[in-house]
């Protein structure tokens, strides 16, 4: 959180399918396996740890009713929508396969829209640019995120 003294930490979080890990480790340069062996090891040092120069956001479609109640079993349209677009992609984090291999919604945070771009204005803009090309029923997302 950003604030008059600086950025503060409200919580840490570890997990790779948090949208938090999902707009760092797109700019990790480094090799993340290494940097994990090296934790391991107790050999990490700050230099094995480079990152891009760059600015990444991530926008969650989320299911309607979440984080309460939501439906399940929608069907997601539109998730090759980024095919070729290298700042772009999508992670999955509430789907799964219906019966007759389609993808729909099977938890309350479907989707992260994840962009990169040069700075943050451009990454947010790429972001929300594209975020609607993914949908399904009843999805809904933020639209302050990245801003302030």
């Amino acid at each position: 959180m950003l604030t008059p003294d600086g950025p503060k930490v409200l919580e840490y979080n570890a997990r790779f399918g948090d949208p938090e890990a999902q707009v760092v480790l797109p700019r990790l340069k480094s090799d993340l396996v290494d940097i994990c062996e090296a934790c391991i090891d107790g050999t990490l040092t700050p230099e094995m740890v480079e990152w891009e120069d760059n600015a990444a956001v991530c926008v969650v479609l989320a299911s309607g009713g979440y984080p309460v109640s939501y439906a399940k079993g929608y069907p997601i349209q539109g998730l090759h929508a980024f095919d070729g677009e290298p700042d772009m992609m999508i992670y999955h984090a509430g789907t799964a396969f219906a019966p007759d291999g389609t993808i729909v919604t099977s938890g309350g945070r479907v989707l992260g829209v994840v962009a990169l771009g040069d700075d943050l204005d451009q990454a947010i803009a790429k972001a929300y640019a594209h975020v609607d090309e993914v949908s399904f029923k009843d999805a809904f997302y933020r639209h302050d995120i990245g801003r302030k």
